[in-house]
């Protein structure tokens, strides 16, 4: 057995030596060990994602169960996850090379538990005080908070010209959490699933019948995944010796030019994407009434979730900044076509086109998170390499560990300036129809906002003689 695999052999689940830029050490070992601890962190985001935006369907269904709120207090409840959950990023974003990626993944894994008990708890009483439901909704930023610090460790295990897809992998389907919670929460309420565990039924009148509904089972369904989750993160998954950083080492990137840059950048995509997922339900009742958001709205973010890995890959084949531009370039048009669709003063407006162009959006969204998310870690690591001699092992080695290290922070810190998206894009909605009557004025808003990003990109990333290609 050489040196390096007896060094490499998990102690305690900890990975004392992490050389995935050696070829030979990738392909001997390094390569099967950052698989299984990709394809645990996966299923972990995932049930993230899930919880982070479980109240955007179960908003949608307060009304009918009694809870007499007004639409703005119902869109405060779709966003203040993205509020609290962004806000936890930018201390998630330095936990990993402080305690570790196995250990900080099961401790906040297993924190999601009191968001997901307490919803399924509160919703079987329609006199629960909107106060309570607001610090629920807050306390689901816990699933927010878990994406920064998710893709921060899984960036340490993978090589440079893996990282994107390896990105893409864990977000992607992490990412389809927000999905399945829209898709899969109308068909576990209908039945009493959990037994006298699960509560009692709530009667509620649906197209002129009375029916009986679980609606604490949207929440009460993730509660033993979670618990499963927060299990396999214990026992399987590493932590890298090498990832051990202090707050101070890491605080570099807020002197970074490029970290603030691409926290631009990446509330474009990931930040549309989020935010876009949870006021969609919302929006598609308040601009279109005759339509069942629930049967549509699940779509767009499993668009936006599958391909996100593609865009990660398409980054590595292309270049980040090059399919970053054009990406931008569609997203600007396809809000364009979303004004079209609408209705005006609360006639006309065309539903298929509506949501054809949001898909189209969304679509965007996943590439563009694929993209940018590719770029970050480059962009550090090439900043540190600059000016190192390569013939010099020790220095290239030194530069390599500061260049993952504060790639890493940068991928969790632009991560929680995008997942405010989430709380400003459902809010602009309520704000904009609250004052005009519609939400055009935020459209309008999101598409300077992409103009910018298209300027953004072009002239530092992508132009020829750009500043930092990548």
């Amino acid at each position: 057995m050489s040196t390096s695999t007896r060094a490499t052999a998990p102690t305690g689940r900890v990975l004392t030596i992490w050389t995935p830029e050696d070829k030979a050490f990738w392909e001997r070992e390094g390569e099967a060990i950052a698989k299984i601890n990709l394809w645990i962190s996966v299923p972990a985001l995932f049930l993230a994602f899930a919880i982070w935006q479980v109240w955007s369907v179960v908003a949608v269904s307060l009304p009918a169960l009694g809870f007499n709120y007004s639409t703005d207090q119902l869109f405060w409840l779709a966003a203040a996850p993205a509020l609290s959950g962004a806000t936890l990023r930018i201390f998630y974003s330095f936990m990993v090379p402080i305690f570790g990626g196995r250990r900080w993944t099961a401790i906040s894994t297993a924190l999601l538990l009191i968001p997901a008990i307490g919803i399924g708890v509160a919703v079987q009483d329609n006199t629960t005080p909107y106060a309570t439901m607001l610090v629920l909704a807050l306390l689901c930023g816990f699933g927010g908070g878990n994406f920064s610090s998710s893709m921060a460790n899984i960036s340490f295990f993978f090589p440079k010209e893996r990282k994107g897809s390896a990105l893409g992998v864990n977000a992607g389907l992490g990412n389809l959490g927000v999905s399945v919670v829209q898709f899969l929460s109308p068909l576990v309420v209908t039945a009493g699933i959990f037994g006298i565990f699960g509560g009692e039924a709530q009667t509620i009148v649906k197209n002129s019948a009375t029916v009986q509904v679980w609606t604490q089972n949207a929440a009460f369904i993730w509660v033993p995944w979670i618990a499963l989750a927060s299990l396999a993160a214990w026992f399987g998954m590493n932590d890298i010796a090498d990832a051990k950083a202090s707050f101070a080492a890491q605080a570099a990137i807020f002197r970074r030019k490029h970290n603030w840059l691409m926290c631009v950048l990446y509330l474009g995509t990931f930040g549309s994407f989020i935010g876009y997922a949870a006021g969609f339900p919302l929006l598609i009742k308040s601009q279109f009434p005759g339509v069942n958001p629930l049967a549509y709205a699940w779509l767009g973010p499993l668009v936006g979730a599958l391909v996100r890995p593609f865009g990660g890959w398409l980054a590595d084949k292309l270049g980040g900044a090059r399919v970053s531009f054009w990406n931008f370039v569609v997203m600007a048009l396809a809000v364009g076509g979303v004004l079209l669709f609408l209705p005006r003063q609360g006639a006309g407006g065309h539903f298929t086109g509506f949501f054809l162009m949001f898909l189209v959006l969304f679509l965007t969204t996943g590439i563009g998170n694929g993209s940018t998310f590719r770029m970050i870690p480059v962009i550090f690591l090439n900043q540190a390499l600059k000016g190192v001699d390569p013939r010099d092992a020790e220095a290239v080695a030194r530069a390599t560990r500061e260049g993952n290290t504060e790639g890493a922070a940068a991928l969790g810190f632009t991560a929680a300036m995008a997942a405010y998206g989430g709380f400003f894009i459902p809010k602009s909605y309520g704000t904009s129809i609250t004052l005009t009557g519609g939400p055009e004025a935020a459209l309008y808003l999101f598409i300077v906002f992409y103009l910018l990003c298209i300027a953004i990109t072009w002239w530092q990333y992508s132009r020829r003689n750009a500043p930092m290609p990548c």
